[in-house]
């Protein structure tokens, strides 16, 4: 697609060849937009700003730091943050798609989250630190609210720390009714499957070969990769475990998720909560209603 501005080089070009403006903006555009110029004078302040949080946040778009613009109570319109984005190019880099295979049967495993706390998935996530030693982490997730529930950090990972990591945060947020995993040994273990039966956990297994079945992990495994472990060198694992969390909180709180309509998943399960208060309070409130007036028939 041709832009005005190219067209407008065009009319300055033509008329350097004896064709009059009239003639050329025939031929190419109208006169009135020919000889429109923008009044407004940039915002260097708030290009300014577009620009630190492009750069603290290098794999953000345009549409997520317009919300956290909003967020920081800025009423700004998007189009504004990206023309600017547009104007200094700063474009997120394109991720390597990976080819696709041929057949992807079979569709990803009941259940579907319907509510926080109904259905967790957990997978590991692997690294290497600055001397090139092996890291392994286990990401947890709440695949309704998209919570990062834990990132553990080790050098391997058997069972048995599977198992503590489900306790510890089964004691504070209590357990789901399903857990979503792939049938790696950590996860199929006995003492890992006869823990999660006495808590009244269900498992829901994934097909081998399918992670499109967990999709909602695998995009939560992006991200970690793609905004912090690519972004950072790691010591050792100890470091590693520090920045890891740090992340984990700002994705919980902070962090604008598109699929939550740009709402952190803290923001969004509060909200959702909140909606479920006022449901019951309007139910409970017509239940009253119709007591009232069965009593006083």
């Amino acid at each position: 697609m041709v832009t005005v501005e190219r067209k407008r080089e065009a009319v300055i070009l033509l008329k350097t060849k004896m064709v009059s403006e009239r003639r050329s903006c025939q031929l190419l555009m109208s006169r009135s937009t020919c000889r429109y110029r923008l009044k407004r004078e940039p915002d260097a302040e708030f290009e300014r700003a577009v620009k630190e949080l492009a750069v603290r946040h290098p794999r953000f778009g345009y549409r997520r730091v317009h919300a956290l613009f909003k967020r920081g109570n800025l009423t700004v319109n998007r189009k504004r943050v990206a023309r600017v984005w547009q104007k200094f190019g700063l474009q997120v880099p394109a991720r390597t798609q990976k080819k696709k295979r041929a057949e992807r049967g079979g569709e990803m495993p009941a259940p579907v989250a319907t509510r926080p706390n109904e259905v967790w998935t957990y997978d590991f996530v692997f690294d290497r630190d600055a001397a090139g030693r092996k890291l392994k982490m286990l990401t947890l997730i709440d695949e309704f609210t998209r919570e990062g529930l834990a990132i553990q950090v080790g050098r391997s990972f058997k069972s048995e720390q599977v198992k503590e990591v489900l306790a510890e945060v089964g004691a504070e947020r209590g357990f789901p009714n399903f857990i979503r995993s792939d049938n790696g040994s950590e996860f199929i273990a006995r003492i890992v499957t006869e823990y999660l039966a006495v808590n009244k956990v269900k498992t829901a297994f994934i097909e081998p070969g399918s992670p499109w079945q967990n999709g909602k992990g695998e995009s939560f495994n992006r991200r970690f990769r793609d905004e912090c472990l690519r972004m950072e060198v790691f010591g050792n694992w100890r470091e590693a475990a520090v920045i890891a969390e740090t992340w984990r909180k700002y994705y919980n709180r902070e962090r604008p998720h598109s699929s939550l309509n740009y709402q952190s998943p803290r923001e969004f399960r509060r909200s959702w909560e909140t909606g479920q208060a006022l449901l019951r309070e309007k139910s409970t409130g017509k239940l009253a209603i119709e007591m009232a007036q069965t009593l006083g028939a």
